[in-house]
């Protein structure tokens, strides 16, 4: 069965995406072995330099790249967009070899250039979206993934 990791920067505060979010891992039990991992995001003082936040995303990198297996995906504003057929293609690619995939959402600092080059990069859109929220959008498509290649009417 597939393995699916979502590696997160900081927790989600708001109950309606928890709960969206809950929703999801649900419905991927049967299709992959879903897990979500949040990792705490690092302390900056409220108008952070550059050099705090490179030394910031630096400490997240390590914590991050030590809990990532299989083929990575770092969600990032300049990597390439696909579409949801073209997700579960490489989900299918994954499933023959190693059969394991992570996606990395960082802070709203982004991630660490480390983070970046250990795997692809990917991106939901030109638009930004809060992090949560992006977190519930992923999720969602990672189950689209799943259906498309299950045959199942949820993709239309």
């Amino acid at each position: 069965m597939l393995r699916v990791k979502l590696i997160c920067i900081g927790k989600i505060k708001e109950n309606y995406f928890r709960q969206a979010m809950a929703e999801y891992e649900k419905r991927l039990r049967p299709f992959c072995a879903f897990e979500c991992i949040e990792i705490a995001e690092e302390r900056l003082p409220d108008n952070p330099s550059e050099t705090q936040i490179i030394s910031a995303l630096e400490k997240e990198a390590v914590k991050i790249l030590a809990k990532a297996s299989g083929a990575i995906f770092s969600m990032c504003i300049e990597g390439k967009q696909l579409s949801s057929l073209d997700l579960s293609g490489k989900m299918a690619e994954v499933m023959q070899y190693p059969g394991e995939m992570t996606f990395i959402i960082g802070s709203s600092f982004g991630l660490s250039e480390n983070v970046k080059r250990a795997g692809q990069m990917m991106s939901m859109s030109k638009m930004t979206f809060p992090h949560t929220l992006a977190r519930v959008m992923l999720t969602e498509q990672i189950y689209r993934a799943t259906q498309i290649l299950a045959n199942t009417k949820y993709h239309k």
